[in-house]
């Protein structure tokens, strides 16, 4: 085995380099040659390539589709931080209702109101509707 000492300017080649003689450990380790000593045939080495370019495929599919779900969620919780909540009923405090005096601990902060919730200003029934516009027959 050859020794090589090499100065790297760039962590991320470092890094690349570094799997690069890892694999090569592995695959000596596993089949006992280099791949300049296998003498394999050139289409069991495109039938390796090939199976090699599948599963890279599918690892791409499988971080964009990670990537695009990650994305939609990013969206949506957009969404609902833009939303303003408009409730279709007005909460009016009345007044501060004073407290009983307690000796124990006190719940929640303390701030206790009386609330009127205006009505909703369609209370006319499906029946009452119903009875006003459509001919009911009677018995």
């Amino acid at each position: 085995m050859r020794k090589q000492e090499i100065e790297f300017r760039d962590p991320v080649v470092q890094s690349v380099v570094n799997k690069f003689v890892d694999r090569s450990d592995v695959g000596f380790a596993k089949y006992g040659k280099t791949l300049r000593d296998d003498q394999s045939d050139v289409f069991v080495w495109l039938n390796h390539l090939q199976e090699e370019l599948m599963d890279a495929t599918l690892y791409l599919q499988r971080l964009k589709e990670e990537i695009s779900d990650l994305r939609e969620e990013k969206a949506l919780l957009q969404e609902l931080n833009d939303i303003d909540v408009i409730d279709e009923f007005i909460f009016i405090p009345k007044k501060k209702v004073k407290q009983k005096k307690y000796s124990g601990p006190k719940p929640g902060r303390g701030d206790h109101f009386t609330f009127t919730i205006d009505e909703p200003k369609y209370q006319r029934t499906l029946s009452a509707y119903a009875s006003s516009h459509l001919e009911i027959p009677t018995d």
